[in-house]
């Protein structure tokens, strides 16, 4: 019988015992909603009920990073009266 199995479920391990030591450390989760380009004459002109249109269209997936990488795509779903993110596409880390 070969060693090669259990050397693979052994480098598993240890790969998991290392995610074990950091699996609590905070990061910082940001969703993307759209951004635009604005000028500051424009920006000293925005009040409540202002409306400022972004490069988003309606229904286009968001962007989620984590500690502003990108790491998925993603919609917004309502949650009881809170706002919430479903992850719809997961980006590879080649991407």
């Amino acid at each position: 019988m070969s060693d090669e199995g259990n050397n693979g479920a052994s480098e598993f391990d240890a790969l998991n015992s290392q995610f074990k030591k950091i699996e609590n450390v905070e990061t910082k989760l940001t969703v993307e909603v759209g951004s635009t380009f604005i000028t500051i004459r424009d920006l000293l002109k925005l009040n409540v009920g202002s409306v400022v249109e972004l490069d988003t269209v309606a229904g286009e997936h968001l962007k989620i990073m984590v500690n502003g990488v990108p790491v998925a795509r993603g919609e917004i779903v309502i949650m009881g009266e809170t706002l919430g993110i479903r992850f719809t596409d997961v980006i590879s880390p080649e991407k």
